[in-house]
């Protein structure tokens, strides 16, 4: 099966959004404006360039929450979310003067009939098309999507939440989206969970959601399952994942550097402040994100020292004079140095946390998460090994994840030993970081209300791994099983089944529809959508690519209400327990 980002989630989300809006509006020769919201702006930023929105004869791209100039002569794309604050501006636009020609109005998904009425009631004469397109998610990764809320985790989890049910609504109706953005009609399953019952309620609703879908398709047939299946996993089924330090340069990276909004700021040799996006146009960065840091700091000078080799001057010498010349002369040359200088950099600092503290950590951290060490001999006192970690000078944020790792070690601790740790960590004023696991379903006391939660493991003893690197997310296991049809029914029980010939390893329905398009992009091959409820770590998202690379018949796709790290987690989980304050405060800004 084809993967890749030529492939991948963003050119399929590019493709879907040309197919309705721009070739809608293709049939028109005037240049036009483009309007977006907050969301639309983050999922058109995803997945085209300015360049590509000009070559539609799109001019100007405006917020659509911002004072604008009118423009009469000029046709108007609105392309936002059915919410309340999006059509109550769209509203203003032409009540009670228009600022455009007319308008051509796109919704993200199903827009709500009184936001419906409310627009016909005082634009109606200007609307010259009306549409949901359903996309209502956010490519990330030729292989990643995100719901782009972060807040789901609060909703989700916390014990006080007041909008846990409005906002798995939201995310199944998001789920509903990726599915019709993929012409998929999947078996839909969860992991079943005695101590938390979201996946279960999730599992229900997109279900029932996808079914409702494929009755209404404009097609009128009822379409039939297609060869996919979606999981739905707990963030609790998991808590090892997201709390180790990873040492596969993406994940490393996010975790140790100040990265915020995919952006990386470094000072260049010179001095002098710089900034790169690490996303999926930078090649490199696709080639190098899930490879171990020690492979990155190999191949990396390596492909400098090839980069100048293969340009050096005819008598074979090359001097800072010569290759600043080259540079000049070929803008290609350039952007090939400044790439690999990015990565070079990024790679550096990443290992200069490594050998500062990291390394040490490290080996504590594997022994804790998988219960053996290096030798493959079983840690049978897990406390010999956390506590050298706890008299290192270590950050207080680093002791705690060594801490948290060894409670789930032992499946809980007892409530004298657990006060001893953050006694030791002195966490006395923000224990919550570590209490608040319980509400993911997560035994942090040892009780018996809590089952048991030691997942049965897939052997790995067999393959190579890096000494400080031979802990394996669950949800590898997870995809693995599921592609080869192993996943147990008792564990993983079907809210609606799979098509009977479901078989990711290979089978493909002889039923399944494809969409007439060019003979490259046709898919073959099952889909397996994976989805963790609370936030996604990036070894998690390698996963996908690593089972999809092993198997090549099934592509794995991976998302969450949105991507976290080690620290996110942390500040999230330590917030779990407080009393909201914060949505009227939300609600005055978005009103601003």
């Amino acid at each position: 099966m084809a993967t890749g980002p030529e492939n991948g989630l963003k050119r399929i989300v590019w493709k879907r959004i040309k197919e309705t809006i721009i070739e809608d509006c293709r049939k028109s020769e005037v240049w036009k404006i483009l309007i977006l919201d907050q969301f639309t702006t983050k999922l058109l930023s995803s997945c085209c360039k300015m360049s590509d929105l000009m070559s539609e004869k799109i001019t100007i791209v405006e917020d659509l929450h911002k004072m604008r100039e009118p423009v009469l002569e000029m046709k108007a794309i609105y392309f936002m979310t059915p919410t309340a604050q999006s059509v109550d501006a769209f509203i203003a636009d032409f009540k009670p003067k228009p600022k455009y020609k007319s308008a051509y109005v796109y919704f993200t998904d199903y827009c709500p009939d009184d936001l419906f009425n409310n627009m016909k009631l005082y634009c109606a004469k200007y609307i010259r098309i009306c549409k949901e397109i359903n996309i209502s998610f956010m490519p990330h990764e030729a292989q990643v999507f995100t719901c782009a809320n972060p807040g789901a985790f609060q909703s989700i989890y916390s014990p006080n939440s007041q909008d846990k049910k409005k906002t798995l609504e939201t995310l199944a109706d998001q789920l509903v989206t990726l599915c019709a953005t993929l012409d998929e009609y999947p078996g839909v399953r969860y992991k079943r969970d005695t101590n938390v019952e979201c996946a279960k309620i999730l599992a229900e609703l997109v279900d029932n959601k996808l079914s409702r879908y494929y009755q209404m398709d404009e097609s009128s047939k009822k379409k039939d399952k297609t060869q996919a299946q979606l999981l739905i996993v707990e963030r609790g089924f998991d808590p090892v994942s997201p709390i180790l330090h990873e040492l596969t340069y993406q994940a490393m990276a996010y975790d140790l550097i100040d990265i915020h909004n995919d952006t990386y700021k470094y000072k260049s040799k010179d001095g002098s402040e710089k900034q790169a996006v690490l996303n999926e146009d930078d090649a490199l960065w696709v080639k190098l994100r899930h490879k171990h840091i020690a492979e990155v700091s190999e191949l990396i000078p390596k492909m400098l020292k090839e980069i100048s080799a293969s340009k050096k001057q005819p008598d074979g010498k090359i001097s800072i004079s010569n290759l600043a010349q080259m540079m000049k002369k070929m803008p290609s040359f350039r952007k090939q140095l400044t790439q690999k200088a990015v990565h070079l950099q990024l790679a550096e600092d990443c290992m200069t946390h490594f050998s500062n503290n990291v390394e040490k950590l490290c080996k504590a951290e594997q022994d804790l998460a998988v219960g053996s060490d290096v030798d493959g001999v079983k840690v049978k006192d897990p406390m010999r090994t956390l506590l050298p970690v706890l008299l290192h000078p270590y950050t207080t944020y680093d002791k705690i994840r060594a801490v948290l790792l060894y409670i789930f070690s032992v499946n809980g601790t007892t409530e004298e030993n657990l006060n001893k740790l953050i006694q030791h960590v002195k966490i006395e004023e923000e224990k919550e970081v570590i209490l608040n696991w319980k509400e993911l379903g997560v035994p942090v006391i040892t009780s018996p209300s809590f089952l048991s939660r030691k997942a049965t493991r897939r052997d790995r003893s067999q393959h190579e791994t890096y000494k400080l690197s031979r802990w394996t997310p669950l949800i590898k296991d997870v995809m693995e099983d599921a592609v080869e049809n192993k996943l147990d029914t008792r564990e993983w029980p079907h809210q609606s089944e799979c098509p009977t010939a479901w078989n990711g390893s290979g089978a493909v329905s002889a039923r399944q529809k494809h969409k007439s398009s060019s003979q490259d992009e046709r898919r073959t091959g099952s889909r397996l959508i994976v989805f963790v409820v609370g936030g996604i770590s990036y070894s998690e998202m390698r996963c996908a690519y690593e089972v999809t690379q092993a198997v090549k018949s099934c592509q794995v796709i991976v998302g969450s209400s949105h991507i976290l790290t080690p620290t996110s987690l942390l500040d999230d989980i330590k917030v779990l327990s407080k009393q909201s304050m914060q949505t009227f405060k939300i609600e005055e800004r978005s009103n601003d």
